[in-house]
Formats: C-alpha cells, sequence, structure tokens
C-alpha cells in the first residue's frame, strides 16, 4: 500500500511539474498600471516611460525589500528601549 501511495504521489508531482508550451501559454492579464494608469496618461497628454528603477531585472526587488527590512530593525532595535522598556513604571511584585 505504500508503494503504491508512493507512486500516486511521484507521478501527480511529475504532471504537476511539467512546463507548459508556449501554444497552450495564454495571453497575461493586464494589469492596473496598463489599463487605468496608462489610460489616463495618454489621455493627459502623456506616454508611458520606463521606470526609474526596473525590479522585473534578476534580484533587485528582493534587494530592496532587504534593505528596507535592514533598515526597519536596525531603526527598530536602536529605539527599542525607548519604546519599550523606559518610562514605564515599576510595578511591585505581586504576593
Amino acid at each position: 500500500m505504500k508503494k503504491i501511495l508512493a507512486a500516486l504521489i511521484f507521478f501527480s508531482a511529475v504532471l504537476i511539474s511539467t512546463p507548459a508550451t508556449a501554444e497552450e501559454e495564454e495571453p497575461r492579464w493586464a494589469g492596473v498600471d496598463e489599463t487605468v494608469v496608462e489610460k489616463f496618461a495618454r489621455d493627459l497628454g502623456r506616454e508611458p516611460r520606463d521606470p526609474l528603477f526596473d525590479t522585473d531585472q534578476g534580484d533587485l526587488l528582493l534587494f530592496f525589500f532587504t534593505l528596507a527590512g535592514a533598515t526597519g530593525g536596525f531603526i527598530m532595535g536602536y529605539y527599542w528601549h525607548k519604546v519599550f522598556v523606559a518610562g514605564k513604571q515599576e510595578q511591585p511584585p505581586r504576593t
């Protein structure tokens, strides 16, 4: 029974992980930027342009998230004592 279950799991994983061919690929859904923002920009006489930081290339978006997390963590760590400890009145021990 365990061998049959293992075989079913293996074959289902193989079937699920097969890449789709180019003929089956459907066109991308248009996002808000393409449908709304670009429409209003064209109506106002401005053509769309490439973004200042193209985060679709490589791991640039991951780098920005890591940098923001490290910066926020450093700031929170620096002010931890001031925010959570200092200024709190000490409570007498419960008996």
